[in-house]
Parts: C-alpha cells; structure tokens; sequence
C-alpha cells in the first residue's frame, strides 16, 4: 500500500483540568474535602472563608448543641419534588473577650493590705466537690500509654540487676500486642546483650527473668502459649478462689478437650463431679486469653456524616451537612483590583485565579447537589430499612439510582463512597443501602441485607444445645418464600462472623 494523507473528523472527550477537578471533589471523603478546601484557600488569594457565616454557625452550635446545624433542610414530599431549602440564622451573641478583661480589671483592687487573705479577695473561680456527686478527676487526667510503656513502668520499680534489666528491656520490646512471647528467649537476649556477655549467660537465668515479669500487670501477661497464660492468671488468684485448683489442672492437662467442649468425655478423664467440673469451667472462662489488648492503643475514628435524615410530621426529612466544611466566597478587594484593559502580569495572575475560584466554587455546589440528590433517592426507595430496620431493606443496585436521576453508575459509585447518612438507626455508608437480591416464591425480589438480617434472628432464638445448621437454616427461609442455596446461607453465615452449627454447639449442664 502507497502511503498517504486522509482527513478524518471524530468527537472525543477530553478530561479539562476543570472536569478533573469536578470529579476528584465528587469522590473525597469529609475529611479530605475539608483540606482541600484548606489548601485553595491557602494557594489562591481570590478565596476566603467566609467569617460571618462561620461566626452565625458558631453562636447557634452554642445555643443548641444537640441539633445539626448549618444545614440545608430538605423536605421528603411525594407528591412533590422541589427541593425546598431553608436557612438558619444566628440570634445569640457571646460576650468577647475584651469585655471579660475589662470587668476582671474593674473589679480588682489595686493594692492589698499587709494582713489580707487571698480568699478574700479572690473568689475561686471552679469549686470542687467531693462525694458521689464530684468529678472523677481521676478519670479526666488519665494519660493513654501503650503495652510497653506500662510494662516499662513497672520495670523501673523493679529491683534488677544490670544485666537482668537489659533482658527485661529486651523481652518488653519484642512482646506482642496481646501480651505474648512467640521468638525464642536465647534469639531475644542476643539481640541486647554484647558478644563477649552472650556465652555466660544460662537458659536458667532467661527463663527466671522472664518468670519475674510474668508476675507484671495485666495478669497473664509475657506468656508464651496461650496454656502458659491461663495458668500466670490462675496462679495469681488467692488459694481460697473456689475451683481454683480444678481449674490451674483443666488448664495445663486437658485445654484440647476444653476446646471440644465435651463434658461426658472431659468428666471421665479428670474424674471430676459435674459440679466441680463447671465450676472450674466457668473460672476459666472468666480470664482473658490476650491479656495485652487490654492496653492496646486505639485511635477512635470519628465519622462526621455528610447528611441526616429524621422523621418529621410522618414524612422523612434530608439534610445535607455543610457545616463540616467551612465557607467560601470570593475576595471583594482583590476581585476589585482586576482592570480588563490591563494586560499587565499582576492583573492575568489576578484574573485567572479568579477563574479558578469561580470554578472550584461551582464544583463544590454541584457536589452538594449531587449528594443531596443521591441522599433522598436512597431514603426513597430504602424507607422500609428506615421504618423496620436491616430486615426491611429492599434490594437495590447503582444502575437503579443512576436510572432514576440520570447520572452514570460511576458517578453514582464515586458519590456514594466514602459518605454517611446518619439515621434514627445509626450512621451508614451510603454503600450499605446497595445489596444484592434473592429471588422468592412468589417471583419478587429479597434483599441479602435482609436475608442476613433474617439468619441472624434464627441464629438468635436455636437451643445451645441443638443449633440450626445451614441446612436447616435454608429449609426455614424456604418456609418464609426465600429461595437460596445451602452454600448462600454459609457465606452470609461467615460474613456475619458467626462459627458453624458444630462450634456453636453448647451442652446445657455447662451453664
């Protein structure tokens, strides 16, 4: 073939930086959305936060903490659709803090004589009461520490050696969260101790250091099986602890069978009463086999959610929460400064930030709009959830709200992650309402979250002693007009994370 040239005309989408911009807010989460915010106004000086509605939000959040404030009120009305919003304006006004100085001065006298009291002077400003009534000043002032540092306290108040105390430093830092011991007591000590050190140093004296600090709080605590850790708390109980000796021997010789919870086979082997038996049981149950989580640092996780919806006048109501962002507007002096008929470097750089803050603007509103959008649409089709909770969700895909508000699936998918909706029944990823169906008897639909929901009210109300097993469990929602398969019922069994029929099995003389 001869080379040549050929003219072609086609359509193509090109993704501007502004459409990037668009869906990348679209997609981010509260949190990111508010330093992205932080960050435009930072790099673009025709941005501001708006101060006086920041002010209004905060003297109202003072006069009633308990409601949700600066929010767009949307009304649930089926006969109509508009989108009615509302706003809430400011009434109090706090006392500044200029006007508290002035007072405190105004009211202080200037000298004092020789004899004075202070007290009588200077009223205290916090009194504290002491009683049931009082302040758990305790509780205020606790600092959280982690696992090692706790351990690390109480080796300080431990009389050691030097080179005992460099092997208890060792074994803390080499712990695991839940409390344990897993490296080998000689490959933890060489890590610490210097090469000439290491050849004097015995298996005895690893093993009487690593004793010591078994006796270190919580209970249970440096072990190294989980038959080791039973038997530190065992030990630690007074002798008069009722079954304690049955227990300490439960614990160390027959854990297997414990685990199989077969008491007439457990009952012939330790030649023990049922009575005994029991008691020793249930003092086993009482202790903790991971006795680090106790002081496991965990960092909570706030979810500030992006709308609410409440009940009002038998309707259920939307509102989208703006106020976990702040306010923007456009800078009035600099957007002053700019000249059309100036080309001039300064008024370009002034003209097309102002370009640029018009348009983040305008993508901010569309993604409210978006979400308001998609909040009601959800509340729409899933109000039986709202009503009667998990078992009354309908089943419900994105292809279903893209269809109803003609927006594409990716845009339906990118909206709804990340984004909460607090409920009278808790706060919930918009991504939970979406489920899979099953199919019913009588051809309609079933939602898999009300499945589960349904499983797990069966599971709830079976006999200890005789569970339900997953067949059985698909023979009673058959009954109920839900076709699902055994192997169905086993995965949304374990996606619950509740064990099978046989591990859920409890003989009823062990209570």
């Amino acid at each position: 073939m001869r080379p040549g040239l050929q003219l072609k005309i086609s359509q193509q989408l090109t993704m501007t930086p502004q459409l990037q911009q668009a869906i990348k807010l679209l997609q981010l989460s509260t949190i990111e959305l508010h330093q992205e915010i932080i960050e435009q106004v930072y790099s673009n000086p025709l941005l501001e936060i708006d101060d006086d509605n920041t002010s209004a939000t905060n003297t109202e959040q003072h006069q009633d903490s308990s409601a949700p404030n600066d929010t767009v009120a949307v009304d649930l009305n089926a006969d109509d659709g508009n989108l009615r919003q509302t706003a809430v304006d400011a009434t109090d006004k706090a006392v500044t803090e200029t006007e508290l100085d002035d007072t405190w001065q105004a009211e202080r006298p200037q000298d004092l004589p020789v004899d004075a009291n202070w007290d009588e002077v200077y009223s205290p400003t916090m009194q504290v009461s002491s009683g049931a009534s009082g302040g758990d000043w305790e509780q205020v002032y606790t600092v959280t520490e982690s696992l090692q540092d706790h351990l690390a306290w109480q080796l300080n108040l431990t009389p050691f050696s030097d080179r005992d105390r460099e092997i208890a430093e060792a074994y803390i830092d080499s712990i695991s969260p839940s409390g344990f011991i897993s490296e080998d007591l000689a490959d933890i000590a060489s890590s610490t101790i210097s090469g000439n050190a290491q050849d004097s140093v015995e298996e005895d004296e690893l093993v009487a250091v690593l004793h010591r600090l078994q006796q270190f709080d919580p209970p249970g605590v440096f072990a190294r099986d989980i038959c080791e850790c039973l038997i530190i708390q065992l030990q630690q109980l007074s002798l008069d602890t009722p079954y304690r000796n049955q227990a300490i021997r439960l614990a160390s010789e027959f854990l297997q069978d414990i685990a199989s919870i077969d008491l007439t086979n457990l009952a012939k082997k330790t030649r023990y009463s049922q009575e005994d038996l029991q008691g020793g049981l249930k003092l086993i149950r009482s202790l903790n086999p991971r006795p680090g989580e106790a002081l496991t640092v965990n960092q909570a996780e706030y979810i500030v959610p992006d709308a609410y919806v409440e009940k009002i006048s038998g309707r259920w109501r939307v509102k989208l929460n703006d106020g976990n962002a702040p306010r923007l507007k456009i800078n009035d002096l600099y957007s002053n400064l700019i000249k059309r008929s100036d080309d001039s470097k300064q008024n370009q750089f002034l003209k097309d930030n102002l370009a640029e803050a018009k348009w983040f603007l305008r993508s901010l509103e569309s993604r409210n709009d978006t979400l308001m959008r998609v909040s009601i649409s959800i509340v729409e089709l899933q109000q039986g959830f709202l009503d009667h909770g998990a078992i009354g969700m309908k089943p419900m895909v994105l292809s279903d709200i893209a269809i109803k508000l003609d927006l594409h699936e990716s845009t339906i998918s990118r909206v709804t992650t990340n984004k909460y909706l607090a409920t009278p029944r808790g706060i919930f990823e918009l991504k939970y309402f979406f489920s899979s169906h099953v199919s019913t008897v009588g051809g309609g639909e079933c939602s898999s979250t009300a499945v589960c929901a349904i499983l797990k009210i069966l599971i709830s109300t079976e006999k200890t002693s005789k569970p339900l097993s997953d067949n059985k469990l698909m023979v009673l929602l058959e009954e109920q007009g839900i076709h699902v398969a055994r192997r169905t019922v086993a995965k949304y069994r374990e996606g619950m994370g509740i064990p099978s029929s046989n591990q859920r099995k409890r003989f009823e003389n062990v209570n």
